[in-house]
């Protein structure tokens, strides 16, 4: 399958159904905007509770559930920080699997997510450079 650099997905587990991201293969981890990031403890299990981005006039609801890892992830300045990492499915032309996600602010940054190449391997997925929304219809909002 060939995707375009920007491409509509859905995370239903976060509440997020066909919204527009930017595909970048340069960044290796996936990236989304979280807003009020808290991590609590639950079943004796790291957890983590977040707001998801609006999406158009859609606000999802806040999300909690484990944290799957804590990893240095390089941000947009080049500068390795700690993130939280989390463990959703992806849905993108039909498609489902889980990727890894690590929540940042991306509050200032045109798209609410980057979808990393590690979300990508071994799904038989090649991203045309050139085009947009090749497997998805570009948003209204």
């Amino acid at each position: 399958m060939v995707i375009g650099w920007h491409e509509c997905i859905s995370l239903p587990d976060l509440g997020l159904r066909d919204f527009a991201v930017k595909v970048d293969t340069g960044a290796r981890t996936t990236a989304l905007h979280a807003a009020n990031i808290e991590t609590f403890r639950k079943d004796g299990q790291d957890w983590v509770r977040f707001d998801p981005p609006r999406i158009g006039d859609h606000q999802p609801a806040t999300y909690e559930g484990p944290v799957f890892a804590i990893r240095d992830i390089t941000n947009t300045s080049g500068v390795p920080e700690p993130r939280i990492v989390i463990q959703t499915p992806l849905v993108i032309a039909g498609r489902k699997w889980k990727i890894d996600v690590s929540l940042a602010d991306r509050g200032s940054m045109r798209f609410p997510l980057i979808l990393g190449r590690r979300a990508l391997r071994g799904h038989n997925i090649a991203v045309h450079p050139g085009r947009s929304y090749l497997v998805s219809t570009k948003p209204n909002y």
